[in-house]
């Protein structure tokens, strides 16, 4: 059982801001507004007390979040949706605007969230965020960036919960903001410039004028989505589903990689994500039919990840530090019956290997049909797909606000009627790659069985 015990609302330190700062969503913004928040939960150890939780932890966690805020405003703000015909839509920061942090209290068994196996996915929404409800204007509705819950497990654990509105920005954007969140916290009292040499970053920027728009995508996108309704934000509840935890370690991936340049003559580019990404692709798919689903083999797959467009693959470059959706859909197509089949995992090594040297990492090409981009998803319907939340560059679990090291991490936004799984980089090691699924119960059996009999069969 879960119990609030407080509930606050935090601004960036006074006076330290504009009184206003508000700009045009850019074309890359627009798509996710209608889609799932980003909802991400950081478990910890710890043996704290309620007493000394909340008499020292909750205040530190609610200065630092202050502190923060005041560098990363975009979370600070609000999504100013319009109504038809009123305009597109635009961020927007008043003073005074704040963040919802609620404060809450678990009786769970700590420890049995925090495992690799399947555990019911239903149980972890105790300790998601709820958004604030979307506020009605005359012309254009007021939507929530940003909310966070803490939850302590008295005597065992803390739970850091995030839910981040996708349109304020993207994976890179809510990973640097937890971690300029807990690094402020962690060393209290330091000044921003020595949290930004401790972090290692600049103060981010968050200009939408970076990304350019010579096509006019903006009009484009948000003709197309400007007549869908707008909702509160809901969990997907009963999820029907268990939630487990795949760790794919170095020595794992050096055997997927050997495989795939044995079988696979000339391969060029072969990077862990690429030979983890195929294999979870391949065995997710395989999985269906071992369970006697009819498909036919004709049928779609497709696999969407996110390409960050900051790391030199747009020119002119964009700033590492870019706060904002900077990313490209990335999609491949197969058959249904070339990945079931039995070199189904070395055709989609082939067919990534080439989708990302050629594509992703080519300025030329990387943002070429960007306009067609939600056409080219809408197409998508009626086939397979497995899409990636997070990215193995993530290192989530190095994300300290003094307790140490985080002991689990999980993506709640896996969740829902589509395949979708999380990566980010293991607990304990630099080269492997932590992957997270949710799927139903029978469906998660017959993947964990063929997952283990692939790497037997992997020579």
């Amino acid at each position: 059982m879960t119990t609030q015990i407080e509930s606050h609302r935090i601004t960036p330190p006074h006076g330290e801001l504009p009184p206003e700062i508000s700009f045009p969503l850019a074309y890359l913004d627009i798509p996710w507004l209608l889609l799932l928040p980003i909802r991400l939960l950081l478990f910890y150890d710890s043996s704290v007390s309620k007493s000394s939780f909340l008499e020292t932890h909750v205040p530190k966690l609610k200065r630092s979040l202050s502190l923060t805020l005041k560098h990363y405003v975009r979370f600070a703000g609000n999504i100013i949706h319009p109504l038809i015909d009123a305009g597109k839509p635009s961020f927007r920061y008043v003073a005074g605007d704040s963040v919802s942090l609620t404060v809450s209290e678990s009786s769970k068994d700590f420890s049995s969230l925090v495992g690799c196996g399947p555990r019911d996915a239903d149980q972890f929404y105790d300790y998601v965020p709820q958004f604030p409800p979307i506020k009605d204007e005359p012309e254009f509705k007021i939507v929530p960036g940003l909310a966070i819950q803490v939850t302590l497990f008295p005597g065992s654990g803390i739970c850091i919960g995030i839910a981040s509105n996708h349109a304020i920005g993207d994976g890179v954007s809510i990973v640097s903001f937890i971690k300029a969140w807990a690094s402020t916290s962690k060393f209290e009292g330091s000044s921003d410039e020595d949290l930004l040499i401790r972090t290692g970053k600049d103060t981010p920027c968050f200009d939408g004028k970076l990304i350019r728009d010579p096509l006019g995508i903006d009009d484009i996108f948000w003709n197309q989505i400007k007549h869908v309704p707008i909702h509160s934000s809901t969990f997907p509840l009963p999820t029907k589903r268990v939630r487990a935890t795949y760790i794919l370690h170095e020595a794992d991936i050096k055997k997927l990689k050997d495989s795939a340049v044995r079988k696979i003559p000339g391969l060029i580019y072969v990077s862990s994500f690429v030979v983890v990404a195929a294999y979870m692709w391949c065995m997710m798919v395989k999985s269906g039919d071992s369970m006697g689903e009819e498909v036919e083999e004709s049928r779609d797959e497709y696999f969407i990840f996110a390409v960050d467009l900051r790391r030199g693959r747009v020119d002119p470059p964009l700033p590492g530090n870019y706060l904002g959706n900077c990313i490209a859909p990335g999609r491949l197509k197969m058959g249904h019956g070339s990945l079931a089949g039995d070199e189904g995992f070395f055709l989609a090594v082939e067919a990534m290997a080439d989708y990302i040297q050629n594509w992703a990492n080519n300025k030329e090409r990387v943002l070429e049909g960007a306009e067609k981009w939600l056409w080219d998803f809408k197409k998508m319907e009626g086939g397979g797909t497995l899409a990636v939340s997070g990215s193995p560059k993530f290192d989530l679990y190095d994300v300290d606000f003094g307790w140490g090291k985080a002991r689990k991490v999980e993506f709640a936004s896996i969740d829902g009627e589509n395949h979708s799984m999380s990566m980010c980089k293991p607990r304990d090691s630099d080269r492997g790659i932590e992957v997270g699924l949710s799927l139903p119960t029978q469906r998660m059996e017959a993947f964990a069985a063929l997952f283990a009999d692939g790497f037997a069969q992997l020579r």
